[in-house]
């Protein structure tokens, strides 16, 4: 391009440069974000021992905490069936780099479970520059909500959710003379899988909150479809939970029907800011209108 065609047409750079700084400024975000997991996962690793000693293992044992609540709660209310006394299974390791692989491999989740609140904070901040002011008052506190809902739902499912599962697959049985030997990486396979998948589930009130905000989604539809929504929740409870006990499933179905109802709330909530917004809008093209009414859309 020549000089003076650069000249005149300053826009073009200026517009380049900016989407460059904005890579660059993303880049930055996402080499921080990376930083804070490998920190994490290194002080996961250099105490791997202890974490699978008292977290990673402790669902394996009959003492562990969930386990010690429900033989209360079966005491309590005389089913005995949702007490769990015994776990039958034994956890192996059949590869020669099994235990390292999976040193390794549990360091890193850890390591992105604790380094989620910074790494979604990171990634927050590159996002709200680019927000109206209204959407970023909506959206005041987005860190902490989806931080609070996503370690609930690892809670959830460290506590209710894998050790009912692991209890189920474990006295699982064809035939009294086939032993349950699991290995490792099954094992914990099975932990982070169901662990993680609660953290996401957990998020249901974030993603009703975007897509009410995009349109996609309303609270009508949500009260609408209110009684499919339940029966979904129900059958993902006898899933996971597949004991007769009726009251594991409710365990399970619970919280997820609690995370539904709140998600409708949040949902009827940003449309009402969104017909608020709407109001004020047109209330303020009204007041321009009167105030400039040589305008061709002003009432003369």
């Amino acid at each position: 391009m020549p000089l003076d065609q650069e000249f005149d047409n300053p826009t073009h750079e200026e517009s380049e440069m900016t989407f460059i700084e904005h890579l660059e400024e993303l880049r930055w975000h996402v080499i921080r974000a990376v930083g804070a997991i490998i920190v994490f996962t290194i002080g996961a690793f250099i105490f791997i021992e202890e974490i699978y000693d008292k977290i990673i293992l402790a669902p394996s044992r009959s003492d562990f905490w969930t386990y010690r609540m429900l033989c209360k709660i079966a005491d309590f209310t005389g089913a005995q069936g949702l007490c769990i006394d015994q776990l039958d299974f034994e956890l192996q390791s059949r590869e020669m780099a099994g235990q390292f692989t999976m040193a390794l491999m549990s360091a890193l989740i850890i390591g992105l479970l604790f380094a989620f609140p910074y790494a979604f904070w990171e990634v927050w901040r590159f996002i709200k520059p680019g927000l109206k002011p209204s959407e970023r008052k909506m959206s005041r506190g987005a860190v902490f909500y989806v931080t609070f809902l996503f370690m609930s739902g690892v809670l959830f499912g460290y506590y209710v959710v894998a050790p009912l599962a692991i209890n189920f697959l474990a006295n699982f049985k064809l035939d009294p003379r086939i032993k349950n030997q699991f290995d490792i990486t099954s094992y914990v396979g099975l932990i982070s899988i169901l662990t993680l998948a609660c953290g996401l589930t957990f998020q249901l009130p974030v993603v009703a909150f975007v897509l009410s905000k995009i349109g996609f989604l309303n609270p009508r539809f949500m009260r609408e479809y209110r009684r499919h929504a339940f029966v979904v929740i129900l059958i993902l409870a006898a899933i996971i939970t597949p004991s007769p006990d009726v009251l594991s499933q409710v365990l399970v179905a619970l919280p997820l029907s609690l995370l539904y109802e709140i998600s409708i709330f949040v949902s009827a909530w940003v449309e009402r800011n969104k017909k608020a917004d709407a109001e004020l809008e047109a209330k303020q093209e009204e007041d321009d209108a009167f105030n400039n009414p040589w305008t061709p859309d002003a009432d003369v």
